[in-house]
């Protein structure tokens, strides 16, 4: 299972694209700060970053270069900034792609595939689950299940 760092401020959408890459099999470590992503990259190497430029306790770039020289994996940038000097910056400091907010979760899934080795070899099945220590959903069957039933 392919390995994540995601790096978000915000705590609804740092949830929800939790759930959307944990339900098509990638293993997620979610946190809030750039002091955060530094410490678990640090503890556990992931494969992957997925790193939202504007996190607060960092300096977008700065952190961008730290993170590359922990992890040795690729960084996936999201953010909002649509200024072409800020995609360089990034581009430069050691990023592999950038995404700009709002974006589709099949642009996201694409730019992580391109990204990551082995990411689009993975069983598309997974896609259709969303697991959770509470419940699990079968998307393509309509079904939810919880204490196994």
């Amino acid at each position: 299972m392919i390995r994540l760092l995601l790096v978000e401020e915000e705590p609804q959408f740092r949830r929800g694209l939790s759930i959307s890459l944990r339900a098509r099999g990638y293993e997620i470590e979610a946190v809030a700060s750039g002091e955060e992503a530094l410490q678990r990259a640090v503890a556990d190497t992931p494969d992957g970053v997925v790193l939202d430029l504007g996190v607060p306790g960092s300096r977008g770039v700065e952190l961008v270069r730290r993170l590359g020289a922990r992890t040795g994996g690729p960084i996936v940038l999201l953010s909002a900034r649509e200024q072409e000097r800020d995609k360089v910056a990034a581009l430069n400091a050691g990023a592999d792609d950038f995404v700009t907010k709002p974006f589709g979760m099949t642009e996201l899934l694409g730019r992580l595939q391109a990204a990551l080795p082995g990411a689009g070899a993975r069983d598309e099945a997974h896609s259709t689950w969303v697991e959770t220590p509470d419940f699990v959903l079968d998307l393509a069957a309509r079904r939810a299940y919880a204490g196994g039933e």
